[in-house]
Formats: structure tokens, C-alpha cells, sequence
């Protein structure tokens, strides 16, 4: 072998190629093993047919929906997130919300300045949700949103179980149940956010309509609307809107106003039952409301003291004391918003300043609050005990002073068909023998006197385009000739006839206008037996000027009108006395004649054992009305009993229930009242009748119509005047009296 310059070893080539024995060697050993490869996924049997066409097909759709989905949620939540921020910077201060009514109130004083009744939309003032009852607060958030303060203002889990229960119910699935929060109750309430523009809504009950109406369209309005108040406001400021806002029936807007109305408290003073009731009225305020069925409304407070127990809001101490003893009306409540009276004072005031204010307005009236039940209480007793069961026949009652100030109305009865017809002012009714005082008035005014004579006797009076008329008397029978005390303690027909053409009917219409008496008055003879139409408010105004003496009376209730928070009155007294129909004498002698009705005529079932008592029963054609009104030196006091069809009453006269029903409300008005004497005239105290031509007046008037005579009459007293002669006589009369 060569070796390298440097003195290694030698460089040999390789061999090309090798032996033939040893490559025939080593071609015939065995291959060396091969390092394993690593084995493939198994593949799954494909799947083949349409079978694997449709798993292909759906795989493929759903990859595409889903990537539609993802990218719609996000755009939703993008324009979701625009809507609540734009809701959220429109949002005023909750300051600004509390008080949102279109509408002002009415609030309505007794004459001791006691509230009795509210009209319009009441608000009791501005409340927060830490200064009302924690009772309250527990049960508006036990009854409505046992989860108020755990969601954002929406409840997926409410509006789900509220969609299963509509359809269980056959009802579509946002119909009837809405699960609807707190919050998006508020929304509703704020209208989200649409303030009322009368250009746009009929009225403001088509605008709340609108703003309370659900349906799908509504409620993806109000999800994002409810949002932003979660994001602007507190919990506890969104609790203090609704305790402002809701409805809770009987013209109650707030938890204050309805607690006022209700029970005579603060909302910040109610205990758990009328925290019960009141949160019980959200769910249908006119349906729950208490003055308006008030078992129904103590049922419904159960359910939720039962819902405060179980979300431990109450132990089941304060529950059970909650049952036994349930939220009772106070004594301002019951009278149910002050009833007739109320209804009748607002009609006293314009409409701006009553039924559309926009204020709020104080009314202080001359109602009595207890005289007003006492008069509620004799009706009651009398057709509970006086009357058959089921009975249909209405009545009215009206008490005043003798200036006009009405203490007491009842317009009807309490019976189902009764409604809100107020038949003391109303109802335009016959008057009957009621009205003959007023034809006994203009005589005495013309200087007759309760002693002269009057004939009761028949009596045929021709009337020009009718005939002949023949009046008759109760009984049929004809008494000869009569004092004109007699004629109306007994309540003769034809006498007061006799008298009412010997004055003129002129003057007798002349003086029950006088006194108050506005509706139209018959024209023809009829007139004196009380032929035409009145209202029990008249006619009782007219017999308070008898007890005045003689001076007009224009009924009123209204005593003083203000806005709420102003010291000047708008309006004072709507009514009093005014000026003089008919002489102080004439008035006493009257009464002295009308208490003869009571002591010993017609009215004696009127009469009172400890004091004088005046009036007059009135009787009309087929028994359709029948009336009682007359006055202690207190107070007078009207009643009157028919039917609203105007169908006859059977057994029923003036001198029967309705002085029944008189003598119950007197006795218990007067009760514990010093008696004082009637300020009558007896007629030997009178002063001389004035003088004509040698006659008194009393016998010119005699005279003049040959019916009436003097006690002791003239020598060659006129028997069939003229015409003219009768003129000339009431002319001569009517002068002299000027």
C-alpha cells in the first residue's frame, strides 16, 4: 500500500464492485426487519345512499345558519345596546315622574272641614320607597316581582312561565299573563316615555289604553325601555315611581293617595292587612277596589298576606293576625266618595275648576257627615221594617238649614237598579198636595187669615178648550164651609182650589216661583192640588223659606272653592237666602197652620215627642208620588217615595212612609238638640188685616170668587162676580199691597 506524503496510511480505493460469492451471500440472507409505520386512523365505513346525502346536507345548513346567527345576535345586540342608551339619555330625574296625572283632583270638605270625598285623580303627595310601610313595600314586591332584586329589569324566566300558562289557558302566548317586572310595569306607566297629546288620542283613556295595551310589538318596545331605567335608576328609585304612578282605583293615583282614601292614613302607617289590600289592588284596581266590594277586596288581601308568609316577608304570627282581623274602610270611604252629594256640589262649580281641572282644588261644603248617615239609617229602618222584602220603590232624602245649606242627600235607595240617578235633585216628580202651602201663602200675603171660612164644597170649573173640570177630595166627601186651617190640615182639594182661583193663579205661580220652584207650573186650575213636576231639592228650598220667614232660598252645598296650597278663595257660598216672597207674618201664620197638619191633620205619623214640628204630605194622581216635607225650628227635612217607572204604589200616601220616614231622620237628627219653638204665628196674634175700600183683604179676595168668607162675614158679600169685577178687585188688592 502506498502511504501519503505525511507518512499515514495509504489511501485504497473502494471496490466497485463486490465478489460474486459474497454478493451472492449476502443476497441470500433475509431482509433486514422494517422499522414499522405508523397505522392510519381507522376510516369509518362510509356512509352511502341518500341517507348520507341528507346528514351532509344538514351539516352544511347548519354551518351556514349558525354563522348567520352569530353575526344577527350581534348586530341585535348592537342596535339593542343604541335603542337602551337612546331611552337612557332621554330619561328625566325620578323627581320628574312622580306626579305624571293629565288631570287634577277634587278634594271635598264637610262643614267641620272634615275630607268625606275626592273627585278626578287624587294625588297624596310625593312618596319614596324607603318612607312608606316596609308592610307596603314587602307586599306591592312579594305580590308583583318576588325577583325585582335579582334581574336587570327583564325576567326571561317570568316570560316564559307566563307564555305557558296563556296557552295552557287556550289564550295567545303574550295574552292575559304577561310576566311582566316591576320594571317594565313602570314602563307602562311612563308610556315608554310618550308624553299625551289630545291631537293624537281621542281621550286620555284611549292614550292609557294605548300605553297599558301588550302584544308583541309593545313588549319589544318596553324590554329596551325597561333596560335603560335599570341602567339610570336604582332599584329603590324604580320602586318610588310605581308607588306614585299605579292606579289603584277610586280616583287613587299613588300609594298615599289610596291609603288616604281608603283607610284615613299615610301610606308610611298602613300595617300588613292593608298593605295586603293595597297591593292586592294592582292586579285590577276598579275590580279590588274596596269601596266597591269590599269582601272581595279582603279575599284578594289574603292571597297576598299567604304570598308574604311564604317569601318571608311575615312571620306566621303577623299572618295570622293579618286573616283575623282584615283592613276595614274608614268612616270617609264608606260613604263611597261621598255619594250623591258630592256628585251634586261639583255640578255647583264649572266644569274647568271640577269634572276636567287640571288643579288640584279644595271644595269646602255644608255637608254633615253624621246627619248624613242618621239620614241613610232611618231610610234603611223604615223599608227594612215597614216595607215587603224585595221591594223596588225608590226614595229620596234632603236636609237642610233654613238659609238653604244642605246637610244631608240621599238620591236612592241601595239596590241594584238603583245606579247613579240622584232622584233628590233629578227627578222631576209631581208635588201634589205638597204644593198647597204655596196657594195658602199668596192668600195669607194678601192679609186672609187661617180662621176665614172657605167652602168645601162641589166644585165644577169650566176650562176654555177642555170642559168642564170637577175636582174632588180624597175622601169624596164635601165638609161645608171650612177654615182655611182645617182645609189644609185635612188636606181638602177643593178649597185649595177655591182659594188658587180667588187669588189667581198668576199670584200663586208668582210665589212658588218666589221660593224656588223653577220647573214649569200647570197653567189651568190643577195647579193648586200640585199638578206639576218638581225636584225634592226645590221643594224642600222653597219650605225652608217658609221657616225663614218668607224670604227666598236657593239651595247650595259649596260653601268655599280654592286651589290646593292658595289661602284666596275662587268661589264662595253657591246659594243662601235671598229676597223676601211673602210677609213675616204671612210665613208665621203658615207655620202655625202647617203644624196643625203634623199635631193633628194628615202628617200626625210625622209628629215628635219632644218637640213642634210643621210640614205637609202631598199625595199624587194614582198614588205615584207620595211626599213628606216639613221643618223643626232647626232644620227642614224632605222626603220622597215612587217608583223610577212612574207606576202607582200600592197603599202608600204623603201622611204614610214618607212621614215614617221623616219622623225616623228628625228623631235622630234632633236628638240631643235643645228644643226651640217654631216661629209661628197663631192667628188671634196677628195683626189687623189691611183695609179696601172698608173690607179686609181676606174679604175683597172672598168676594171676588163668592167661595171664601170672613169669620164673620159681610152683609152682601158678591155671590157671582163678574169677570171684571174680579179684575178690578185684584188689581185693587196687588196695588194696595205695593
Amino acid at each position: 500500500m502506498a502511504r501519503s506524503e505525511n507518512g499515514g496510511k495509504r489511501l485504497v480505493a473502494d471496490r466497485r464492485y463486490a465478489a460474486p460469492k459474497a454478493a451472492a451471500q449476502r443476497s441470500s440472507a433475509p431482509p433486514p426487519p422494517k422499522k414499522p409505520r405508523r397505522s392510519a386512523r381507522p376510516r369509518r365505513p362510509s356512509r352511502r345512499g341518500i341517507l348520507g346525502l341528507l346528514a351532509g346536507l344538514v351539516a352544511w345548513i347548519w354551518r351556514k345558519l349558525w354563522g348567520v346567527i352569530w353575526r344577527l345576535s350581534l348586530v341585535g345586540c348592537l342596535v339593542l345596546g343604541a335603542i337602551v342608551f337612546y331611552f337612557y339619555q332621554q330619561l328625566p330625574p325620578v323627581s320628574a315622574l312622580l306626579d305624571g296625572r293629565a288631570k287634577g283632583s277634587v278634594t271635598l270638605l264637610d262643614r267641620n272641614d272634615t275630607v268625606f270625598a275626592w273627585r278626578g285623580e287624587t294625588f297624596g303627595g310625593q312618596i319614596t320607597s324607603d318612607t312608606v310601610s316596609p308592610y307596603l313595600k314587602n307586599a306591592v314586591v312579594a305580590t308583583e316581582d318576588k325577583r325585582f332584586y335579582h334581574h336587570f329589569g327583564v325576567s326571561p324566566r317570568g316570560i316564559a312561565s307566563a307564555i305557558s300558562i296563556n296557552l295552557a289557558a287556550g289564550r295567545g302566548p303574550l295574552e292575559g299573563n304577561g310576566g311582566s317586572t316591576i320594571t317594565q310595569q313602570v314602563a307602562k306607566l311612563l308610556c315608554l316615555g310618550v308624553v299625551y297629546d289630545p291631537k293624537q288620542w281621542k281621550s286620555e283613556a284611549a292614550y292609557e289604553d294605548d300605553c297599558r295595551s301588550g302584544g308583541v310589538k309593545r313588549k319589544l318596545k318596553e324590554i329596551p325601555y325597561a333596560l335603560a331605567m335599570e341602567a339610570k335608576y336604582s332599584k329603590a328609585e324604580i320602586l318610588t315611581i310605581y308607588f306614585n304612578r299605579a292606579y289603584l282605583g277610586a280616583g287613587a293615583r299613588g300609594f298615599e293617595a289610596a291609603a288616604q282614601r281608603y283607610f284615613g292614613i299615610s301610606a308610611n302607617q298602613v300595617n300588613p292587612a292593608q298593605a295586603a289590600m293595597l297591593a292586592g289592588l294592582l292586579k285590577a284596581p276598579s275590580k279590588y277596589a274596596p269601596t266597591n266590594n269590599l269582601q272581595r277586596a279582603q279575599d284578594r288581601a289574603n292571597v297576598i298576606v299567604g304570598l308574604m308568609e311564604e317569601q318571608g316577608y311575615l312571620t306566621k304570627a303577623e299572618a295570622d293576625e293579618a286573616r283575623l282581623h282584615p283592613a276595614e274602610l274608614s268612616e270617609a270611604a264608606q260613604t263611597k266618595s261621598g255619594g250623591f252629594f258630592a256628585d251634586w256640589v261639583m255640578e255647583s262649580a264649572p266644569d274647568f275648576l271640577t269634572s276636567t281641572t287640571t288643579e288640584d282644588v279644595i271644595m269646602r261644603t255644608t255637608l254633615d257627615q253624621k246627619m248624613q248617615k242618621q239620614a241613610e239609617d232611618a231610610l234603611a229602618y223604615v223599608f227594612d221594617t215597614k216595607v215587603a222584602s224585595g221591594s223596588k220603590a225608590q226614595a229620596a232624602i234632603v236636609v237642610m238649614s233654613a238659609d238653604g245649606a244642605v246637610r244631608a242627600m240621599v238620591g236612592g235607595r241601595k239596590i241594584a237598579a238603583a245606579g247613579s240617578f240622584n232622584r233628590a235633585t233629578q227627578a222631576l216628580r209631581q208635588t201634589g198636595s205638597s204644593f198647597k202651602p204655596f196657594v195658602y201663602a199668596a192668600a195669607l200675603d194678601l192679609g186672609w187669615r187661617p180662621t176665614d171660612m172657605v167652602e168645601d164644597t162641589p166644585l165644577t170649573i169650566n176650562i176654555p178648550g177642555s170642559g168642564p173640570w170637577t175636582p174632588d177630595n180624597y175622601d169624596h166627601k164635601f165638609k161645608g164651609l171650612i177654615t182655611l186651617t182645617q182645609a189644609l190640615e185635612e188636606s181638602r182639594n177643593i178649597p185649595a182650589v177655591r182659594i188658587s182661583e180667588a187669588v189667581g193663579r198668576d199670584l200663586v205661580r208668582t210665589v212658588a216661583q218666589g221660593f224656588g220652584i223653577e220647573s214649569d207650573l200647570a197653567a189651568g186650575p190643577a195647579l193648586a192640588l200640585g199638578a206639576s213636576e218638581s225636584t225634592l231639592i226645590e221643594m224642600t228650598g222653597a219650605y225652608a223659606g217658609i221657616l225663614n220667614g218668607g224670604s227666598s232660598v236657593t239651595p247650595y252645598g259649596l260653601r268655599e272653592l280654592k286651589l290646593k296650597g292658595e289661602n284666596d278663595a275662587l268661589m264662595g257660598a253657591g246659594g243662601g237666602i235671598g229676597e223676601r216672597v211673602i210677609s213675616q207674618q204671612a210665613a208665621g201664620l203658615l207655620t202655625y197652620m202647617m203644624s196643625k197638619v203634623v199635631a193633628e191633620g194628615t202628617g200626625t205619623r210625622a209628629k215628635l215627642s219632644d218637640r213642634p214640628a210643621a210640614g205637609k204630605t202631598g199625595t199624587t194622581s194614582a198614588a205615584r208620588d207620595a211626599w213628606f216635607i216639613g221643618f223643626t225650628a232647626d232644620y227642614v227635612a224632605g222626603v220622597w217615595i215612587g217608583y223610577d217607572d212612574n207606576k202607582p204604589l200600592k197603599g202608600v200616601t204623603g201622611g204614610g212612609l214618607p212621614a215614617d220616614i221623616w219622623h225616623e231622620v228628625m228623631t235622630r237628627i234632633e236628638d240631643g238638640v235643645p228644643v226651640s219653638e217654631l216661629p209661628l204665628i197663631l192667628p188671634q196674634d196677628a195683626t189687623p188685616s189691611q183695609q179696601v175700600g172698608g173690607q179686609s183683604l181676606g174679604a175683597a179676595g172672598d168676594a171676588a170668587a163668592g167661595w171664601v168668607t170672613q169669620e164673620a162675614p159681610p152683609s152682601e158679600p158678591l155671590m157671582n162676580p163678574s169677570d171684571s169685577q174680579v179684575e178690578a178687585l185684584l188689581r185693587d188688592i196687588l196695588k194696595n199691597k205695593q
